[in-house]
């Protein structure tokens, strides 16, 4: 079994999201460019997003994003698909850290993580996430190739 397969198996509980490599997302060396996947794994995140606030109210936004961090592990290509895996890696208090994974072709292409903030801001500082919310989260939780 190869090492994509069996970080594959550890992370049973990550949510899938897949999407189609445009043209315009290819860069002169005829791979996606670095900056694509950012949004991608933005994209990805919306069902978590969700959980914060269900109709996605920009007036009522409850998050901010304090940190990202791609690792890029291969090239992806025009060609095939793309399918960003995303889960959750650390529950704070008021922040949690979204761990995702980008797949190709079967293989680990890249990974990233994102720390996203508890917000309010008409006080203008972090807020406890609520319990519901921390049980949605949990449920989320995976292990990752640093644990």
């Amino acid at each position: 079994m190869s090492n994509s397969e069996q970080h594959n198996q550890k992370t049973p509980k990550m949510l899938e999201e897949s999407f189609a490599v445009r043209f315009y997302e290819t860069d002169a060396l005829k791979h996606v460019s670095n900056t694509v996947l950012v949004g991608w794994f933005e994209a990805a995140r919306f069902p978590i997003f969700k959980l914060f606030t269900p109709d996605l109210d920009l007036d009522n936004w409850p998050l901010i994003l304090a940190n990202y961090s791609v690792d890029f592990l291969q090239q992806i290509y025009m060609g095939s698909d793309v399918t960003v895996k995303t889960g959750v890696s650390r529950i704070g208090n008021s922040s949690f850290v979204v761990y995702q994974e980008l797949w190709q072709d079967a293989k680990l292409k890249a990974t990233g993580s994102t720390t996203m903030v508890h917000f309010d801001y008409k006080t203008q500082r972090s807020a406890p996430i609520s319990a519901q919310i921390r049980d949605k989260l949990s449920a989320m939780l995976v292990e990752t190739q640093s644990e």
